[in-house]
């Protein structure tokens, strides 16, 4: 019988770390978080949860269009926001237009502030760093109030489809 203890004992380790490194795996692959504002809204709105894959940015810089999961640079949670302009690019929001590298971008399912005309830049984004903003810019912080984000503080990319 002493063996039959050993192959539990062994099976149980063995089954113990396969969970744990699965669970570390996914830590740094994909991680569920949960939109605490509205600032993405109709694409996300609070409340929603959302996957966030940690692997390809750490192949590729983030693309214009993209909805990222930035870290917060005033601190607290972390921030879903759409890049809408990358390093060497120049941004500027005209009577509530988007404009990247003096070219109208149609906003995807973005909502302007409808009482307000926004102005905002023209601004140069630094090399390997980006501008983001809210889907709801009357509801959003974002590049406009904390300026252009570094690449490194992008935890991941959205999966909308989650």
């Amino acid at each position: 019988m002493p063996s039959g203890r050993r192959l539990a004992r062994g099976l149980t380790t063995g089954l113990a770390c396969f969970a744990l490194l699965a669970a570390l795996a996914a830590r740094f692959t994909v991680e569920p978080i949960l939109v605490t504002s509205s600032s993405m809204r109709p694409t996300l709105a609070a409340g929603d949860r959302v996957l966030v894959e940690k692997v390809t940015y750490r192949f590729r810089a983030p693309h214009r269009g993209e909805v990222v999961v930035i870290t917060d640079p005033h601190g607290g949670t972390p921030l879903v926001k759409r890049v809408v302009a990358v390093g060497g690019d120049r941004v500027e929001l005209n009577s509530g237009v988007l404009l990247v590298n003096d070219r109208v971008v149609p906003d995807r399912g973005a909502q302007p502030d409808a009482e307000v005309a926004e102005f905002f830049g023209p601004l140069d984004v630094p090399a390997e760093h980006l501008f983001v903003l809210g889907d709801n810019r009357a509801e959003s912080d974002d590049s406009r109030e904390f300026g252009s984000v570094d690449e490194r503080r992008v935890i991941g990319r959205v999966w909308l489809g989650a």
